[in-house]
Protein backbone atom coordinates (compact mmCIF):
# COMPACT_ATOMS: atom_id res chain seq x y z
CA UNK A 1 0.00 0.00 0.00
CA UNK A 2 1.19 3.34 -0.73
CA UNK A 3 0.06 7.35 0.80
CA UNK A 4 -1.23 7.89 3.96
CA UNK A 5 -3.18 4.54 3.96
CA UNK A 6 0.04 2.75 3.84
CA UNK A 7 1.27 4.78 6.59
CA UNK A 8 -1.50 4.16 8.57
CA UNK A 9 -1.32 0.00 8.13
CA UNK A 10 2.60 0.12 8.76
CA UNK A 11 2.21 2.14 12.09
CA UNK A 12 -0.49 -0.15 13.60
CA UNK A 13 2.03 -3.08 12.25
CA UNK A 14 4.95 -1.77 14.73
CA UNK A 15 2.10 -1.32 17.56
CA UNK A 16 0.85 -4.43 18.00
CA UNK A 17 4.48 -6.61 17.25
CA UNK A 18 4.72 -8.82 20.18
CA UNK A 19 6.75 -7.87 22.87
CA UNK A 20 9.26 -11.46 22.37
CA UNK A 21 9.50 -10.72 18.35
CA UNK A 22 10.68 -6.99 19.24
CA UNK A 23 13.40 -8.28 21.43
CA UNK A 24 14.55 -11.04 18.99
CA UNK A 25 14.44 -8.60 16.17
CA UNK A 26 16.49 -6.22 18.22
CA UNK A 27 19.04 -8.79 18.69
CA UNK A 28 19.03 -10.37 15.32
CA UNK A 29 19.34 -6.96 13.79
CA UNK A 30 22.32 -6.09 15.96
CA UNK A 31 23.95 -9.51 15.38
CA UNK A 32 23.26 -9.14 11.48
CA UNK A 33 25.87 -5.65 11.88
CA UNK A 34 28.06 -6.46 14.73
CA UNK A 35 31.47 -8.29 13.81
CA UNK A 36 31.79 -9.97 17.36
CA UNK A 37 28.99 -11.53 17.62
CA UNK A 38 28.75 -12.83 13.70
CA UNK A 39 31.61 -14.94 14.60
CA UNK A 40 30.46 -16.87 17.59
CA UNK A 41 28.00 -19.83 17.80
CA UNK A 42 25.85 -18.92 20.57
CA UNK A 43 24.40 -15.38 21.25
CA UNK A 44 25.28 -15.41 24.31
CA UNK A 45 28.92 -15.52 23.18
CA UNK A 46 28.74 -12.38 21.37
CA UNK A 47 29.50 -8.84 22.70
CA UNK A 48 28.16 -7.18 25.92
CA UNK A 49 26.15 -5.61 23.54
CA UNK A 50 24.48 -8.43 22.03
CA UNK A 51 24.47 -10.41 25.29
CA UNK A 52 22.01 -7.75 26.55
CA UNK A 53 19.86 -7.96 24.13
CA UNK A 54 19.43 -11.75 24.17
CA UNK A 55 19.32 -11.84 27.62
CA UNK A 56 16.42 -9.60 27.06
CA UNK A 57 14.92 -11.65 24.82
CA UNK A 58 15.24 -14.83 26.99
CA UNK A 59 13.32 -12.82 29.93
CA UNK A 60 10.05 -12.01 27.63
CA UNK A 61 10.53 -15.74 26.16
CA UNK A 62 10.46 -16.98 29.50
CA UNK A 63 7.37 -14.38 30.91
CA UNK A 64 9.66 -12.57 33.21
CA UNK A 65 10.77 -15.47 35.06
CA UNK A 66 14.25 -16.35 36.57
Amino acid sequence: MTGARGTRVQAAVKQAELPMLRAYRLWFEHARKCDDCKRVNKAQDGCANGQGLWDGYRRVYDGGAG
